[in-house]
């Protein structure tokens, strides 16, 4: 992933954060040619020097026999993003000097794949991921709400797949290189937009800025 400096983000936790919140990733791998699949992870931060990835495929799915115990993946996490309009920026009026451009955050897990084709271990990862998804809605779906032997058979349906984070890349474009009165004229153009994704990347934008003033 091309980094310029002004862009690297560094730090482990604010890493882990956008995967907490932007768990939807992308998993790469590629012995017989480049392939991905988009899954739903879980983070267990405390599992190894960077944290360890779960989740669950279905069984139909080749990519859980299409790896092998410890070969090398790549899972893609993508957080808030959004187009940045040259019009936001205050010196685009004095110099005409500003271009189109996207702002974005993402992380790279670059870590080793282990399959987990056993009941226990796919109830777990379908357990948690449900009580963390659910946690939000006004009355949570839990997996007691269907019947026993409905789920059951649905977990012989699906693999687990385990992944040993070993390697983070973070990058936040945020607007860093520019001059702060565009920073927040980028953020300002953001938010008139009214849109949830919208609002989302201009609090990711200000949190690089803490000082600024926005009056």
């Amino acid at each position: 992933m091309y980094m310029p400096a002004h862009f690297e983000e560094k730090r482990v936790e604010a890493m882990h954060a956008l995967i907490a919140a932007h768990p939807f990733g992308v998993v790469t791998h590629g012995p017989s040619g480049l392939d991905a699949n988009h899954v739903p992870f879980e983070l267990d931060m405390t599992a190894g020097e960077h944290g360890t990835l779960r989740a669950h495929v279905a069984r139909n799915n080749p990519v859980w026999k299409e790896v092998t115990a410890g070969q090398d993946v790549l899972v893609i996490f993508q957080g808030e993003e959004g187009y940045i309009s040259p019009n936001f920026y205050l010196s685009k009026a004095e110099t005409h000097k500003q271009v189109p451009t996207w702002n974005y955050a993402v992380v790279h897990a670059h870590g080793r794949i282990t399959i987990r084709d056993d009941e226990s271990y796919v109830r777990g990862v379908v357990a948690r991921l449900t009580r963390k998804m659910e946690a939000g809605e006004a009355a949570p779906w839990k997996m007691g709400d269907a019947p026993r032997e409905f789920i059951d058979q649905m977990l012989t349906m699906i693999v687990g797949i385990e992944i040993e984070v070993t390697r983070l890349v973070g990058k936040a474009k945020l607007s860093q290189n520019k001059e702060t009165a565009d920073r927040l004229g980028a953020e300002r153009g953001l938010r008139e937009r009214g849109t949830d994704a919208a609002d989302a990347l201009a609090n990711a934008m200000a949190a690089t800025m803490p000082d600024l003033s926005r009056s």
